[in-house]
């Protein structure tokens, strides 16, 4: 018979993360926010870094970029990158990302070159597995957004 482990046995170690300096941590919305920017969650041998949907907001909480998708592609890494680095992680630890885009036929093509862009110029050789699909933003003027995890070795550094 299997018995139920205590809760203390099931507790994971975790924090959450943030960048308030490369976009709004949503903590003055109208409306109260109940999630983190991040989390890190702590497993033997390795760190797990999960990263909320980044699009391009700055640190004052207002979007960036309207009208311009490809601008906005370019500030959704940026602002996961800054997540990433809270946890000591880089895009180079990614190994899944979602992202939405408002229009896919018109800015697919876009999403890709400014993807593979920020790839080539962070290094990184090796892609995350990807999927894309076409979604409603939580904002009318955003186009794009993501969503990501990373997977951190101990001992790894950046």
């Amino acid at each position: 018979m299997i018995q139920p482990a205590s809760a203390a046995a099931t507790a994971v170690d975790r924090r959450a993360l943030s960048a308030p300096t490369a976009m709004c941590e949503a903590y003055h919305y109208s409306r109260p926010v109940t999630f983190s920017r991040g989390m890190e969650v702590r497993l033997p041998g390795a760190r797990m870094i999960f990263v909320s949907g980044t699009a391009s907001v700055g640190s004052d909480g207002r979007s960036l970029h309207p009208d311009d998708f490809r601008a906005q592609a370019r500030r959704a890494f940026e602002n996961a990158a800054a997540v990433l680095a809270d946890g000591e992680a880089s895009w180079r630890d990614v190994v899944k990302v979602t992202i939405f885009i408002r229009d896919i036929a018109r800015d697919y093509a876009a999403f890709n070159q400014v993807r593979a862009e920020f790839f080539r110029d962070a290094g990184i050789e090796t892609y995350p597995a990807s999927t894309c699909v076409e979604a409603r933003l939580c904002r009318e003027d955003l186009l794009v957004e993501m969503e990501m995890l990373a997977v951190v070795a101990d001992g790894a550094r950046q």
